[in-house]
């Protein structure tokens, strides 16, 4: 196992950066939904966590679809193919519009009858449709922008993911203020308000992102903008990488929308507790998906040099960075909880009960950084069928373990939110292994 790279730390953090604040930037709107919705009331808090998660839980069909148009992308660019780039990314938004209003249809014939049946609070059940309503609209943005996610971190340049999320979260905190209270003459909405400001957000960033890309990119020598005829072979191409990327991800966060229906079973409080804790949590995974969409088109690239002996490297390389960001938030988070927790809810015995499960998410981080990075290294080598197994094996635990504990007797919500170490362990472990004894060296995309 080779433990040199010429790949160099300022090259992974020119990657990783951008990312990482625009991520910070994007959390804003998770931070800004959960604090305005914490002073509506518990009932709104724990519906946005149900309908967020299931939002969520949708959306990352198409996010995984273009994690696999990015690996494609930072391969032919470490190729020096750089003229094949444009009909990928085109192509990938053919897929990613239709995928998109496939979706929206699907959900708003079968959303009614999935919550009547899977939601015990009937009041949680009314503010979670009410949410989804209009959140499932933006859908199609969200589509479209992972489209050119997939483009401008494939060929390392994510300082525009960084502005694009600026413009989006200020997009998305005026909006909450306005529609969610009914401030400066607007119409209240409460809950539904928070929704229609993430649907706006989205359609701002979407916006932001065309009227970028053509002022300032060299869009005739990635050949983009083309649209020459549509492809077949090349969409099962892109698909064949991006499919088990697809499943991977929406196996993922079923995983998590099934942790949050097993709490609702434990009551509105525990559910508000998990709502707040998912939010911090969120904040905290901020470096993690920097540095591994970073690990994703590093291990690509110098696959795509034939210097497949780099791989390890580049990967502890990333681990390094990465656990350093994590660890960082990690002592702030334990060094004064509560002035973190009441950024979400000035409601003193929530902040109080939402202590013990705050530490647990806290350490948990910790595993889920060396999990994340390792795992991002096996889909970075454009095996993701092998990535897509390892997730389904580790998430069918998770759900398991999480029932489980759900419960048990005398379960309370910390021991609970303690399966997300178990699963921080396991993924790591398998992704080590099959990076190190696995057959990846000459998989061609």
């Amino acid at each position: 196992m080779s433990f040199y790279t010429t790949v160099t730390y300022k090259e992974i953090w020119k990657i990783a950066y951008p990312i990482i604040l625009g991520s910070i930037v994007q959390n804003i709107i998770s931070v800004t939904d959960t604090a305005f919705l914490g002073r509506v009331g518990e009932i709104e808090l724990g519906a946005a966590a149900i309908g967020g998660v299931f939002y969520l839980t949708l959306i990352m069909l198409g996010f995984g679809f273009s994690i696999g148009a990015q690996i494609i992308v930072a391969r032919r660019f470490g190729e020096n193919r750089n003229h094949e780039i444009g009909i990928i990314i085109e192509h990938s938004h053919y897929f990613l519009v239709f995928l998109a209003l496939l979706l929206i249809t699907l959900m708003k014939i079968l959303m009614p009858f999935i919550f009547e049946h899977i939601l015990e609070s009937d009041e949680i059940r009314v503010a979670t449709k009410e949410y989804l309503n209009y959140r499932i609209l933006g859908l199609l943005f969200a589509c479209v922008n992972f489209g050119f996610r997939a483009f401008y971190i494939g060929v390392a340049k994510t300082k525009v993911i960084t502005w694009t999320t600026v413009f989006m979260a200020l997009t998305n905190v005026f909006f909450d203020y306005v529609l969610i209270f009914g401030n400066l003459g607007f119409k209240e909405y409460g809950i539904a308000g928070a929704a229609i400001a993430s649907v706006i957000a989205e359609i701002a960033a979407c916006i932001f992102f065309i009227l970028y890309t053509i002022k300032f990119i060299d869009t005739r020598f990635y050949g983009l903008f083309q649209y020459t005829r549509f492809s077949f072979s090349l969409l099962k191409r892109i698909l064949t990488v991006s499919l088990p990327m697809m499943l991977q991800n929406f196996i993922s966060f079923t995983g998590w929308f099934f942790f949050f229906l097993f709490v609702e079973k434990m009551g509105e409080r525990s559910l508000a507790i998990s709502n707040v804790i998912r939010s911090i949590y969120v904040v905290m995974l901020i470096p993690i998906w920097g540095f591994t969409s970073a690990s994703n088109t590093l291990v690509s690239f110098v696959i795509g040099r034939g210097r497949t002996n780099e791989v390890m490297a580049v990967v502890f390389k990333i681990l390094k960075l990465c656990l350093i960001g994590v660890l960082a938030l990690v002592l702030i988070n334990i060094s004064i909880p509560e002035k973190v927790i009441s950024i979400y809810t000035n409601n003193v015995k929530l902040i109080q009960d939402t202590i013990p499960a705050f530490y647990v998410v806290s350490i948990s981080a910790i595993f889920l950084t060396i999990g994340f990075v390792l795992f991002s290294g096996v889909s970075g080598t454009g095996m993701t069928k092998v990535s897509f197994a390892i997730e389904t094996v580790v998430i069918i635990m998770y759900v398991l373990i999480t029932y489980l504990l759900v419960n048990m007797k005398n379960s309370s919500i910390e021991k609970v939110w303690m399966v997300e170490v178990f699963y921080g362990i396991i993924i790591g472990f398998l992704s080590f292994m099959y990076l190190k004894f696995g057959k990846w060296q000459d998989r061609s995309i």
